[in-house]
């Protein structure tokens, strides 16, 4: 924890400085194709969208989304592999199955979609966060969201010094929160309005590496811009770890015109998907080395290593890859479902049915594009 003391404030903002900031809202929000609605499918959908997500990358997905999932009903009711496929490329897979799982389950209790905080945080993939976006925007429950835009924007407006992910900080920054949404209630702000105020604040004004502290409408409110030269030194972070890199191989297995690819087991890391067999190296072993143990642990196999088809870069969150792909052919033994969930002997032009991660992708072209 950091020892320096935090500026101490009784209340993060007046009334008169939510209706300044409700009013700079109505004049500057961006055009959003989830916005203007209060269909709280299309808004639970988008919100899952935006987790860890930019939204401009995130506004052709929604729309893909929507078009092959126009209703909660349809949505439960499509087999997963399906929703993975129109979710491919999006990345971070988990959403998409939690988002999966959770249209069955309100499906199932038979009750519609849930409209408090509280029975929201029950669906698998929502959080806090999540349930206080759709709650207060849906159904303008009073429940005040703390998202990354509106930490940045309370941690300036309080000049809180402290390292923003610190729990105390948290906690100084959620009650803030709050006492923002009791302000904007008083003025008879609509709660789902004044959370994506101060989203959109954090999102365009009040950004991570730049402050346009001339346009804010909170900038006379903000303690950071009085006290300090630059208010983009807060709020303070952790500092980044080193990020590992792994080597990653995968066996493009080829047999009567058609390839093997396996889909991954469904409870891990981009469960679901379908990929080219194969997996990471161990100490010690070369590439070829390692692809043989990994393709006899994961489907029981012996196969011979041939000539390298590429090698991908990638980066995940917490760490890279470097993927080498490389043509190979059975020897021996039969397929088991070992280390996998499924496997399946398809022809190159039906590779596009099923959903692949990025760098199986980016293989996928380069098998095609040497054929």
């Amino acid at each position: 924890m950091n020892a320096v003391k935090s500026e101490s404030h009784p209340s993060a903002l007046s009334s008169a400085a939510v209706r300044k900031l409700s009013k700079w809202y109505d004049q500057n929000q961006r055009k959003l194709p989830w916005r203007n609605t209060r269909n709280p499918y299309r808004i639970w959908i988008s919100e899952i969208l935006l987790q860890q997500t930019q939204v401009e990358t995130v506004r052709p997905y929604f729309l893909r989304f929507i078009k092959a999932f126009p209703t909660l009903a349809s949505l439960a009711a499509a087999p997963l592999d399906k929703v993975l496929k129109v979710w491919e490329g999006c990345g971070y897979y988990a959403r998409a199955r939690n988002l999966h799982r959770a249209a069955k389950q309100i499906v199932g209790e038979g009750k519609g979609f849930p409209r408090r905080y509280y029975d929201l945080m029950k669906l698998p993939g929502i959080g806090r966060y999540t349930a206080a976006a759709i709650s207060s925007i849906a159904f303008q429950e009073p429940v005040a969201v703390l998202d990354g835009n509106v930490e940045r924007v309370l941690a300036r407006v309080l000049c809180e010094r402290r390292v923003v992910k610190n729990t105390l900080v948290q906690k100084r920054l959620q009650r803030a929160a709050d006492k923002v949404m009791q302000a904007a209630v008083a003025a008879q702000i609509k709660p789902g309005d004044l959370n994506q105020a101060l989203m959109e604040l954090g999102a365009i004004v009040c950004t991570p590496r730049r402050a346009d502290c001339a346009v804010c409408p909170l900038k006379n409110s903000c303690a950071a811009r009085r006290k300090l030269a630059d208010v983009t030194i807060l709020p303070r972070k952790t500092p980044a770890k080193e990020i590992p890199h792994y080597q990653v191989t995968a066996a493009i297995l080829r047999k009567n015109g058609c390839l093997l690819i396996t889909q991954r087991p469904h409870d891990g890391m981009l469960g679901g998907l379908w990929e080219f067999p194969g997996g990471k190296q161990h100490k010690g072993e070369t590439l070829a080395e390692c692809l043989l143990r990994e393709i006899r642990e994961e489907l029981g196999i012996e196969i011979e290593v041939g000539e390298l088809l590429t090698s991908v870069n990638h980066a995940y969150s917490h760490f890279k890859i470097t993927l080498h792909a490389f043509f190979c052919k059975p020897k021996r033994g039969r397929l088991q479902r070992i280390g996998v969930a499924d496997f399946h002997w398809v022809k190159p032009a039906e590779l596009n049915r099923f959903a692949f991660p990025k760098a199986d992708r980016v293989i996928i072209q380069r098998l095609l594009h040497t054929r």
